[in-house]
């Protein structure tokens, strides 16, 4: 059946396929006892050792055996997460799970207004669908802060004031510093106000953090950042970062060693291209930085990569290219199969680095894919008309 008439049959059931799959997802939230919101349990228990001096020696330990999980942010976030720690476990569950669903929303909608392509039945129909793909499911089921963080960068950059977009940046990466690969985006489009005042911003979340606790303040910027192995095991299948799965096909971890500046090189490259090309389409832009961080960071757990959500929706409705078609497929393939959750299982241990070259290679399905969007961005764009054409309408 022709895809646009597909959509079409769907979008007259997107209020039932939005309230249903909701429905769905908090019955999961009051009923399902797997469902830990481990992350969410670290932001929230983490926070007051902020004021003990002890926030990055505190371990939260019940829910694992293999790796007692440490608070990773930097002192601003524990900040903002302090008043979690105030109201019971419940009612701060709630509290986020509803504010990552109204994110998931926000981003959903904001990646069709920049294409062009907003419909109030296509952005409920999306946001229905896309909960229950794999980075968006896994950063609800750990209660991370993923979609707040994409859902602020999304509204914030392309605001046409340089002090909104310069604040939005600055203070998204205050929280967690991966962020701050947006500043890249104000210097493509030489918004360089907004660059300074974002850098300005994220210099305020560090002094604020300073005058809170001098001594967690210095810890973590002059001894603790850029120590991968205290975020996680880098050889693990949930790292889907070009660091992660190059380890993985070599057998150990490649650190920041030639093969791993080998494999930035390419990416670096491919953004710049990419960048080049689309020059004048906003969410290809932003979409194309966001990659690059997520693909040159250390650590990309899977569920940092809920940028494929607006990497979609520039896929399938902007796009105008086989390419484009292909990568969508088999990016809807590998987050609606729960590949790298698969791949979890299968992996002997979260430490073991070497695994037979099946599953080294399944591994390089978020990078693998990531690039492919860069090159789908380039070729999209050089031959895309005037007006948008999306490929639902082929």
């Amino acid at each position: 059946m022709h895809l646009r008439a597909v959509e079409a049959r769907l979008l007259a059931v997107a209020p039932w396929v939005f309230g249903v799959s909701l429905a769905g997802h908090l019955l999961m939230v009051a009923f399902q006892t797997k469902m830990t919101m481990i992350d969410l349990m670290v932001y929230r228990n983490g926070s007051p050792e902020l004021f003990t001096g002890n926030l990055y020696d505190w371990r939260l330990s019940e829910f694992s055996d293999k790796f007692a999980l440490p608070f990773t942010y930097p002192p601003f976030s524990a900040l903002l997460f302090l008043p979690l720690s105030w109201i019971p476990w419940g009612a701060a569950r709630w509290f986020w799970q509803l504010l990552s669903l109204a994110c998931l929303w926000l981003i959903t909608k904001q990646s069709l207004r920049l294409i062009g392509a907003h419909d109030s039945r296509r952005v409920l129909l999306w946001t229905g669908l896309l909960v229950w793909v794999e980075p968006v499911r896994t950063t609800l089921n750990y209660g991370q802060i993923n979609l707040a963080l994409c859902a602020l960068l999304l509204v914030t950059l392309v605001s046409l004031k340089d002090s909104v977009a310069g604040a939005g940046v600055g203070i998204a990466a205050g929280i967690k510093l991966t962020p701050a690969i947006s500043g890249l985006y104000f210097l493509v489009t030489k918004r360089f106000r907004a660059a300074a005042l974002s850098a300005a911003a994220f210099v305020g979340t560090v002094a604020i953090g300073y005058a809170v606790s001098p001594g967690q303040s210095h810890r973590f910027w002059f001894e603790l950042l850029g120590d991968a192995d205290r975020v996680g095991p880098v050889g693990s299948a949930i790292n889907q970062s070009l660091r992660g799965a190059l380890s993985r096909t070599v057998g150990h971890d490649v650190g920041s060693g030639p093969v791993y500046l080998a494999g930035v090189a390419v990416a670096v490259a491919l953004t710049a291209w990419a960048l080049h090309a689309a020059r004048r389409d906003t969410l290809a832009m932003i979409v194309a930085v966001q990659f690059l961080g997520l693909l040159v960071s250390p650590i990309s757990w899977s569920h940092h990569w809920v940028w494929v959500v607006p990497a979609l929706m520039w896929l399938l409705y902007r796009a105008n290219h086989p390419i484009a078609r292909i990568t969508a497929g088999l990016w809807v393939l590998a987050i609606g199969g729960y590949l790298i959750s698969i791949l979890l299982i299968l992996q002997p241990s979260i430490w073991i680095i070497e695994r037979p070259w099946y599953l080294s290679a399944l591994g390089w399905a978020y990078p693998a894919l990531g690039l492919l969007t860069l090159v789908a961005i380039v070729v999209s764009l050089r031959v895309r008309r005037e007006d948008p054409v999306d490929l639902l309408s082929q």
